[in-house]
């Protein structure tokens, strides 16, 4: 109980450290997929639907329509929380597609 404690007082607030990042990685790993797209030129194109999200090793990986669509460090990357909470948004160097930039938006199976 004292170890929750003290990791939810001394939690990273800042987005560009190695901790948060991790933190980000924990709290969204887990979760069903529901559908996945991908922003390129600010236009979001769907590429894969039904998945999850998992960690391996120290690789966040974005798996949907049987394929792995994103697989990242997560020193590397960069996620965020929707405001409706119903999903993530990660911009990393995508190691699965050669190491481009890639920023896609991940939303949540919503269970009642």
């Amino acid at each position: 109980m004292f170890k929750r404690i003290w990791e939810k007082w001394t939690k990273s607030k800042n987005p560009e450290s190695k901790r948060y990042r991790y933190d980000m990685a924990k709290r969204i790993c887990g979760h069903h997929v529901k559908y996945v797209t991908e922003r390129i030129d600010n236009v979001d194109e769907v590429i894969g639907r039904s998945g999850g999200l998992n960690i391996k090793d120290d690789e966040l990986l974005v798996f949907a329509s049987a394929d792995i669509l994103m697989r990242c460090k997560i020193a590397d990357m960069q996620a965020s929380e929707l405001l409706s909470k119903d999903g993530v948004v990660i911009t990393a160097p995508d190691l699965a597609h050669g190491g481009k930039v890639r920023t896609v938006i991940v939303y949540y199976v919503y269970y009642r």
